[in-house]
């Protein structure tokens, strides 16, 4: 054969790899590859992410369940009954006292048994104290949450019962006496509700031990199968401490076989596990299939290799990526302009609800104010009256002291003295009322609260003169200070007094009392009267605006309603307290000043 032929050769082979179709699948077949590639690791992210999720959510569910039962077998150990029958094991009675309670508190809290062990493991008392499975005279002490429980005061255990066959969480707690005895109270969770979520929800979802042996799971045939073969020093813990009583735990096929982490179960699945937080024992696992994660990568790669091979494709759907953009730009400038006209709505509304505060603020100054003048009205009468009575006596006075400048004029200067007397009353009564009357602002100040006691007191005293009634004041030396504004807190002693005096008017035996005194951290200003009391119907409705049950009252209805804003703008309450027949009691309730209590 001549030279020509081998270069013939090459050359033949040369142009068979710079051959068109070549040129067009190699791209294609790495294209495919990659986008295959990438889509198998974004399903596998999304795969991990999902389990990842449903690990902290059902950690989550089962934590809460086991919480809920946690601190019962410590608050059960606390009862007499049970300390009684730890005491006194032998004494029919009491264990029966105690197996009553704890079957009672079986039932209310919802748990599977609870039951008392004493110090060597013997069951003494439990709720199923009554039925042919009972726990009463069993000894569980090879159980590890009852060791544990007499070393450390607590235990926790999962297993399946010995003598119910069925499994749960046992919770234990040991109870000290003082005289040196011991028991161990242990409640049994059953979580069966929680595995039947996980299998309604289809979650392939388990809970393994330190073994690595599941016990938990929404799958039942995972149920009492190891994750890896177990060796035999674990087979035989488990066959003494009858862990798993009545599953052959021996002889199940591992979930992981041949120690892959890909072949869950004997199928292709991704797994992904996370230790609980509330047991260092125990791990959570998740699984799902890889299945749809390789359909998911091939369809890309078919995809991928298309989009390739379809040039006019490509061109049109970078025209529609342009277009997409120009809309998503066009939407944000959409959106801008909305969220600029969003702003200044809510400009114009912060506005607007300022101008309705200031507006709600004067109109409860007026109401306020308009409540005073009435309560000036309900004692026109009687200040009318204090003040003509001393104009008359003075009017007197001065027509004697005239006639004896001549026939006594030794006694001119005591009449005169008197008519003096009598004009220093009319201007503190006056004082009183024109101080009352006035419109105060709206800061608060340190304000005496015997003070203004004492000036409602003396703003009502012509209207107490009027009907014959003579209110006390009882309070303490010490000053007492209060933050508040002095003519509000005045006007709501005022009301208080005046629905007083109107309750007693009339009635024999009748009086009326303002107290003051300080009660943890809290001044309190009562007015009590020996009136007929607040009808149970009408209570819950006096504090509410224009309510009264006064038919012939000069009130607005509004006293006790702005009392109460009133009380509330300076931090207090009013408290009323009324028992049909034998008066009622109103206390006006402010927080001590911080200075006072110093």
């Amino acid at each position: 054969m001549s030279d020509r032929e081998p270069r013939r050769t090459v050359k033949r082979a040369t142009r068979a790899w710079r051959s068109p179709a070549l040129v067009t699948v190699f791209p294609v077949i790495v294209v495919a590859l990659l986008a295959g590639g990438l889509a198998w690791r974004s399903a596998l992210h999304s795969i991990d992410a999902r389990l990842e999720q449903s690990l902290i959510l059902s950690l989550r569910a089962l934590e809460t369940e086991i919480d809920r039962f946690r601190y019962l077998p410590k608050v059960t150990g606390e009862d007499a009954r049970i300390q009684a029958a730890i005491r006194s094991p032998q004494d029919a009675a009491t264990i029966d006292a105690a197996n009553r309670y704890l079957q009672r508190v079986t039932r209310l809290a919802g748990a599977s048994h609870l039951y008392l062990m004493d110090a060597a493991g013997q069951t003494l008392a439990a709720s199923n104290w009554d039925v042919a499975e009972s726990f009463v005279g069993n000894n569980y002490s090879f159980r590890p949450y009852f060791r544990e429980a007499i070393k450390t005061g607590s235990g926790g255990f999962y297993a399946i019962g010995v003598t119910t066959g069925t499994p749960g969480y046992f919770l234990a707690a040991r109870i000290d006496l003082a005289e040196g005895q011991h028991g161990v109270v242990v409640v049994k969770v059953v979580l069966d509700a929680l595995e039947q979520a996980w299998a309604d929800a289809g979650q392939a979802i388990a809970v393994a031990d330190a073994d690595g042996i599941v016990f938990l799971s929404g799958e039942p045939d995972w149920r009492y199968r190891p994750l890896d073969p177990l060796p035999p020093d674990a087979l035989e813990r488990l066959s003494a401490q009858r862990t798993y009583f009545g599953a052959e735990v021996k002889a199940a096929a591992p979930l992981l076989q041949g120690g892959a982490r890909w072949i869950f179960d004997g199928t292709g699945a991704r797994m992904r596990t996370r230790d609980a937080p509330f047991s260092a024992e125990w791990r959570m696992l998740a699984a799902a299939p890889v299945i749809p994660a390789v359909l998911g990568a091939l369809g890309w790669g078919a995809g991928a290799a298309l989009a390739w091979g379809l040039g006019i494709g490509l061109a049109k759907i970078q025209r529609q990526r342009q277009q997409l953009v120009t809309l998503r730009l066009r939407q944000s400038e959409l959106l801008e302009r909305k969220v600029a006209e969003r702003t200044r709505m809510l400009a114009r509304e912060i506005e607007a609800r300022r101008q309705t505060e200031a507006e709600l603020r004067a109109a409860q100054e007026t109401l306020i104010h308009s409540e005073k003048m009435a309560a000036l009205g309900r004692m026109s009468a009687a200040i009318v009256h204090e003040v003509s009575q001393p104009l008359a006596a003075m009017e007197a006075t001065l027509a004697a002291a005239e006639i004896s400048l001549d026939r006594a004029p030794e006694r001119t200067g005591a009449r005169i003295e008197t008519a003096r007397n009598l004009i220093r009353r009319m201007q503190r009564t006056i004082k009183h009322l024109k101080s009352f009357s006035r419109k105060e602002g709206g800061t608060l100040e340190e304000v005496s609260a015997l003070s203004a006691a004492q000036s409602a007191l003396e703003l009502v005293q012509p209207r107490a003169r009027a009907i014959g009634i003579a209110p006390t004041l009882q309070a303490p030396d010490a000053p007492i200070l209060v933050k508040a504004g002095r003519v509000r807190l005045e006007m709501v002693l005022v009301n208080l007094l005046l629905n007083a005096l109107d309750a007693v008017e009339g009635r024999a035996g009748a009086a009326v009392t303002l107290d003051l005194s300080v009660r943890q951290g809290m001044v309190h200003l009562t007015v009590a009267d020996t009136g007929p009391g607040i009808a149970p119907e009408d209570l819950p409705r006096v504090t509410e605006p224009f309510f009264s049950t006064k038919t012939s009252s000069e009130g607005l209805g509004l006293g006790l309603a702005i009392s109460q804003a009133i009380l509330s703008e300076f931090g207090g309450e009013l408290q009323i307290e009324t028992a049909p027949g034998q008066g009622t009691r109103m206390t006006a309730v402010l927080p001590l000043l911080e200075k006072a209590q110093a």
